[in-house]
């Protein structure tokens, strides 16, 4: 054997049973190719040349007590995690789900999908000018994984290990590989100086800010009503492609306001500069103001491409009174959305019929296909079959606001359930109780709604009540599942992943803090979600996800509000934008002043 084959075999054999890597990548997509290439200038939704200079001033609903968002105690304040820290990797807002390089310029993901390796880039670099190594990566994800949201502490469980590289690059290990959305999840971890505060101090709700290596930093703070950022000239990523066009305003104010009508009319007073608004009323009539006439203020709506995710009245399964799908079934008949979006919305909302609404994600008007089907074969009794064929649709009224076909129908599953009409309350005869629960809201603007829904519970003999609390007793007894009922909206995008575990799996049923306000435990709803993140290519990716979505309908979770068919947004003229609006719709880190 000649000495160069014995080499060539010795390699083989020394490297045999190792983890062969790809090539390092400058961006990454969950699936499919990046759209942009490697020697891209800019985001094709921003404007490269916009001037910077000027404040921006938004407004809050609500107050704040943390300006740590990344953790569970205290409410956070807004414009930390998008203006202050930024993550290894920058997401486009026009694909699906694809990461560009931001503080690593390369991700290199092992061929067996069981680790991946950033590289930082070596000007990154913190506000205090101190560069961005690989532990404070490595320290950044030890904290958030022992002490951060419930939403970090549950993804990065499944790291074995996070470790240092040569001199730039930081090594995270998985237990396995069936979890393809992993190696994003990583690329979008909040990256912060962990050196600037104790384990202490980080999971405790202060005042103090994380230091990090965006583009502001904080100038200002009046707790509870304010907070200011300051554009950092010295930014040491302003010339990155993901960053050009970007991040155009001097400086940026986020002013906090108890009532949704002050806020109002401080924007039309022109101490608030832009708004995205929620209410349809509004939109229809309350914009009927001089400076909307004379130009002033713009009234624009902006077209979307993400789902519209789910905004809902949520049952709380764990309270015995939901225990019964029967009885949630029938509160949901109760809703009636045709009176409600006339009288109350100006007609102007649509009716949400599924968690990925206005997207291909949702399974509304489609049969299960073959691999939905054999998905959901281990679990025949987890998807009705209205909604296995796609044929469901919510219970629809003549918007008169008697909705008696739907009361009959909603009585006769309440008895069907052991309920009982007695001196026109629905009682359970064992108990002798009535059914009566508490709709907990933090905004008197919601009150209109949630009355009007309380109101068609009474014919029935059901007794809701409605209570409004502040912003940060709302917060405590979300996070606690101190409530009977909610109202609350789950965003969505078009790769929806690891969220669906902080949303719906049971391992976050009992979690203080997640998202799964319904107390879902659902050994279905778990299996869709382990598909969906082992997806490999998209047609199973898509077939998860609705797969996922016919558990959760099923399920009957949350009464199925309604939705906004595009974003509406005012905003003072002096303000501008791109041409192109992203998918994900109108970005203000985009927008730029432009005084005459």
């Amino acid at each position: 054997m000649s000495f160069g084959k014995f080499i060539l075999l010795l390699l083989v054999v020394l490297t045999a049973g190792l983890p062969a890597n790809a090539a390092p990548q400058s961006s990454i997509a969950l699936h499919g190719a990046p759209r942009l290439d490697k020697g891209f200038t800019a985001f094709p939704y921003v404007n490269p040349e916009a001037p910077k200079g000027g404040t921006l001033t938004l407004g809050v609903l609500g107050s704040y007590e943390s300006v740590n968002p990344l953790i569970v105690q205290g409410t956070p304040v807004s414009g930390i995690r998008e203006f202050v820290v930024e993550s290894l990797m920058a997401r486009s807002l026009d694909e699906p789900f694809t990461l560009y390089g931001l503080l690593a310029d390369s991700i290199d993901v092992a061929d067996d999908r069981k680790s991946v390796t950033f590289t930082i880039n070596p000007a990154a670099r913190f506000s205090d000018r101190q560069p961005v190594t690989p532990d404070d990566v490595v320290k950044s994800f030890a904290l958030l994984k022992e002490k951060g949201r419930p939403n970090h502490r549950t993804y990065f469980a499944k790291v074995t290990a996070a470790e240092k590289v040569g001199e730039r690059g930081v090594k995270f290990t998985f237990q396995d590989a069936t979890d393809r959305e992993l190696p994003l999840i990583l690329g979008l971890m909040p990256v912060f100086a962990a050196r600037d505060m104790t384990p202490e101090q980080f999971e405790t709700a202060g005042m103090k800010p994380l230091l990090g290596s965006g583009p502001y930093t904080v100038s200002n703070i009046d707790a509870g009503r304010s907070i200011s950022y300051r554009r950092d000239p010295d930014y040491w990523g302003k010339d990155l492609p993901v960053n050009r066009g970007r991040f155009n305003f001097d400086d940026i104010r986020f002013d906090y306001f108890r009532d949704a009508s002050v806020m109002f009319e401080t924007f039309k007073s022109g101490n608030i500069d832009l708004r995205l608004e929620e209410d349809p009323g509004r939109w229809a009539g309350g914009y009927d103001i001089p400076p909307v006439h004379d130009g002033r203020i713009v009234k624009a709506e902006f077209d979307i491409g993400l789902p519209a995710g789910m905004t809902a009245f949520v049952f709380n399964t764990r309270r015995p009174i939901f225990a019964d799908p029967r009885v949630r079934r029938a509160l949901m008949m109760l809703f009636d959305f045709e009176w409600s979006n006339r009288v109350l919305y100006n007609g102007l909302f649509k009716r949400t019929e599924s968690y990925f609404e206005r997207s291909y994600l949702a399974s509304t008007g489609h049969p299960a296909d073959a691999r939905e089907r054999s998905l959901l074969a281990p679990f025949p009794d987890a998807v009705r079959p209205e909604f296995m064929e796609g044929t469901y649709r919510f219970p629809v009224s003549d918007g008169s606001g008697q909705n008696r076909p739907n009361q009959k129908a909603a009585f006769a599953l309440l008895t069907e359930a052991g309920l009982v009409l007695k001196d026109g309350r629905l009682i359970d005869p064992k108990t002798g109780k009535q059914l009566a629960f508490e709709i907990l809201a933090n905004s008197n603007a919601q009150e209109a709604l949630l009355l009007s829904y309380a109101r068609s519970l009474a014919p029935l003999g059901v007794a809701a009540r409605v209570r409004v609390v502040d912003s940060a007793q709302y917060q405590q007894r979300l996070s606690s599942f101190d409530f009977d009922m909610i109202q609350n909206s789950w965003p969505s995008s078009l790769s929806p992943g690891n969220e669906q575990l902080f949303r719906w799996s049971a391992k976050t049923a009992d979690s203080k803090g997640s998202y799964n306000f319904a107390g879902v435990r659902n050994p279905a709803a778990d299996a869709m979600i382990e598909s969906m993140l082992a997806a490999e290519s998209e047609t199973d990716f898509v077939s998860s996800v609705r797969a996922l979505d016919r558990v959760l309908l099923s399920g009957d979770y949350v009464v199925p509000l309604f939705y906004m068919p595009r974003q509406w947004v005012a905003y003072w003229a002096r303000l501008k934008h791109p041409e192109k609006t992203p998918i994900s719709g109108y970005a203000v880190d985009t927008w730029w002043i432009e005084e005459k």
